[in-house]
């Protein structure tokens, strides 16, 4: 690596985003490790990630499709509040507008446990991570994990504006559409997507 001039990235230690939940404890797994869906909507996922800056942290929460690992909706906000995470989910909602049967996993976070995300949620089966494991909710815990290392690590970020700049740009300009991922055969998210709804087309109209 020094011959070729390369550098290593790390990724800092994670701040907990994780709260005790504010309902009984009845939170079942669901998804249970089961990360390859055999289409899209079948199973989304969910979890919020910090990201420090100049202003103190953002936090970054990302909806994942597990067929293709496509990110579908992701937002920020400088709080953990219950009610940010409402808006992303009727934004992958709509951009998705499934009427299949649907897991959405995530974390035992108070965000994902509050009445008010049952509510957004209520035509889904949740499924809940155990808690302080967050191997059940590997994807996008690896995602968030990628999207800091590859990318958001590189600048010294100074506030909401620049921080909202680059996820786009590593998101929906670059991870979704042109980054090749091993679980799609080396094709992008949207391509691997794209390919099983033309098969999916010319299988009905054979």
């Amino acid at each position: 690596m020094r011959k070729m001039g390369l550098r290593a990235c790390y990724v800092p230690p994670w701040a907990t985003t994780t709260r005790d939940p504010e309902f009984d404890t009845k939170l079942e797994n669901i998804l249970n490790e089961q990360f390859n869906s055999d289409r899209p909507n079948a199973a989304w996922c969910i979890d919020t990630t910090y990201i420090p800056t100049g202003d103190g942290f953002m936090y970054l929460t990302s909806i994942m499709d597990l067929y293709s690992r496509s990110i579908i909706a992701w937002d920020l906000a400088d709080t953990l509040s219950t009610e940010v995470v409402i808006p992303i989910i009727k934004k992958a909602k709509r951009e998705r507008q499934t009427s299949h049967p649907l897991i959405i996993h995530s974390d035992c976070g108070s965000q994902f446990t509050s009445q008010s995300f049952r509510k957004v949620t209520g035509s889904m089966t949740n499924s809940y991570s155990k808690k302080g494991y967050p191997w059940d909710n590997a994807c996008i815990e690896a995602f968030h994990a990628v999207i800091k290392r590859e990318w958001l690590n590189r600048f010294h970020i100074k506030g909401k504006v620049e921080v909202e700049r680059l996820c786009f740009e590593y998101i929906d300009a670059y991870y979704n559409t042109v980054r090749i991922h091993s679980h799609c055969h080396y094709m992008s998210p949207r391509e691997y997507e794209k390919l099983y709804y033309e098969h999916n087309k010319r299988r009905h109209a054979a």
